[in-house]
């Protein structure tokens, strides 16, 4: 399996905090490359929940006595300890997004660079693939689509495309999609590409609903003292994160007590989100647009 080293590595296991005997989360284990970094650092002690509903993670999992895999979203952290016996935890790492995995592997239609069938499921037994959302939904949902989770400008005349041109045939293939919407492309071809593929996999995921349940649940799960480590790759999923660990809601809202005292959920280890260096970069492009932040609950 294609999976590369996971961004900022050595950052984010130093920002998680680890100490022996103490029990972690990497909700989303991937290749298994932070997975394997934590369980170096537990030294044999501990325990250690990794979370991942892609069937192509498994391969990746490692023979370790303090290592438990759940085939299951990171959304459902709360449900999933307790059936193994798990109330608190002393820390969680979130490497939200796409697996490079995921991208380089043209049948799973994540990437626009490779012809195969529109389907971008992270959960591949999933009923909703990208198929579905392109050929079954109404104008205006594409049009909130579009516009909400690709901030794309043209999304009314894109949702009215799309719609038109499935009157006529069904949009099967990547390719198909492509050659459809490429009157409609504004800007930079490939940026603007990345932007309607990427609102379309959010949708198909429900990333941003399973994000804000995972945020909720990881709060109720956490130690006082525990540490929540992210690393997101896109505004829509850092803003999210960002107000909640400041505030402890998704809109970034002040709340006081009764004596006026602002409630914060969370001490912010930092206070602006920390980036890749630019040797990181080099090596890995699509470090990028990553953003990480690091919160420890009161």
């Amino acid at each position: 399996m294609n999976y590369h080293d996971p961004v900022m590595k050595v950052e984010s296991i130093e920002a998680l905090g680890i100490r022996n005997g103490g029990v972690f989360v990497d909700a989303t284990f991937g290749g298994g490359g932070h997975t394997r970094a934590i369980l170096d650092q537990l030294n044999g002690s501990g325990r250690l929940f990794g979370f991942d509903q892609d069937e192509d993670a498994k391969p990746n999992i490692p023979t370790d006595e303090n290592f438990t895999f759940i085939d299951s979203n990171f959304r459902f952290i709360k449900r999933y300890l307790r059936l193994h016996q798990t109330k608190e935890v002393d820390g969680i790492l979130a490497d939200l997004g796409v697996s490079s995995h995921q991208l380089d592997e043209a049948e799973r239609g994540f990437s626009f660079r490779f012809e195969a069938e529109l389907d971008m499921r992270m959960n591949q037994n999933a009923e909703i693939s990208a198929k579905e959302v392109i050929n079954e939904y109404k104008e205006l949902q594409l049009v909130q689509m579009f516009s909400e989770y690709g901030e794309i400008r043209n999304s009314k005349t894109l949702a009215n495309a799309i719609v038109n041109e499935r009157r006529m045939r069904n949009i099967h293939t990547i390719q198909d999609f492509i050659t459809m919407i490429e009157p409609f492309i504004r800007g930079k071809r490939n940026r603007y590409l990345a932007q309607v593929f990427q609102a379309i996999r959010i949708e198909v995921n429900d990333e941003m609903g399973a994000l804000k349940d995972f945020l909720q649940e990881s709060l109720e799960v956490l130690k006082p003292g525990g540490r929540l480590v992210f690393i997101s790759y896109h505004s829509l999923e850092d803003r999210l994160v960002k107000n909640f660990l400041k505030s402890g809601n998704f809109e970034g809202k002040q709340i006081k007590d009764f004596y006026g005292n602002i409630e914060r959920p969370f001490k912010l280890i930092t206070r602006k989100a920390m980036e890749p260096t630019d040797e990181e970069i080099k090596i890995n492009p699509r470090a990028r647009s990553a953003k990480m932040r690091v919160a420890e609950k009161k």
